[in-house]
Formats: structure tokens, sequence, C-alpha cells
């Protein structure tokens, strides 16, 4: 799944400072483990409410962690990423995919006409 130069790097810092345990986690609770649902929604909240100004905060945008899942597949489709490379990184089927996600592919007709043109220009003549 790719992710962004920019987390990669924070990603890479947190484990520097802070490692993970045993079994791989990076975010643990304080007796390790995971982290409780109450802790994980309490700094998601605080984390929301920082990141964002009282318009956006008052919106349902990301007003739950799983929300930026979402956004992040819907920009892979509207960024052109071809649905069948976009199913694998979230793990669903592509039908699955396009059951849950069509409605947020928007705007690229323009763009497919553009490639269906050039891939016709550049067929070998018959």
């Amino acid at each position: 799944m790719p992710c962004a130069p920019a987390l990669t790097e924070l990603l890479h810092r947190h484990l520097e400072q802070f490692g993970n345990d045993d079994s791989g986690l990076l975010f643990r609770g304080v007796r390790g483990g995971q982290l409780s649902e109450g802790t994980y929604c309490r700094v998601w909240r605080k984390a929301r409410k920082d990141a964002l100004t009282p318009a956006e905060a008052a919106s349902p945008l990301a007003r739950r962690p799983y929300d930026l899942r979402h956004a992040a597949v819907s920009t892979w489709l509207n960024a052109g990423v071809p649905s069948t490379q976009v199913a694998e990184w979230a793990g669903h089927s592509v039908a699955v995919l396009h059951h849950i996600y069509a409605k947020c592919i928007v705007g690229q007709d323009e763009l497919s006409r553009r490639r269906i043109a050039a891939a016709l220009d550049e067929a070998p003549d018959a």
C-alpha cells in the first residue's frame, strides 16, 4: 500500500523513538498490547479538533479514523490508479470496490477519452 513520503518519515521517526513490540504493534497501550478503543477515540477527537478549522470540525470530515481509509481509496481511484490495484491495496475484491466506491469516481471522462484516442493513434496499421 502506498504511503505519502511525509507520513513515511513520521512513522520512521516514531519507530526510532519508540520502537515496536514483539507482535509488531507500532502504537500500543500503556501496559502493552493494543490501544483501547476509548484511548484511540479520545486522541482522535483531540487531534481532529487541533488539525481542523472550527467549521471543518463541526462537519463530518474525518469524523472517524475509518473515514481516512475511505478518503485514501477515493483519492487513488480519482488519481486514475487501476481499480484492480486499488482493490488489492484496500483488501477488497474489484466487485466490492466498485460497489462501494463507484460513486466517488468523478471527472475522468475527458482523461479517459484522451487515453482511448492515444491508444488508437498508437495502434499499428492493420
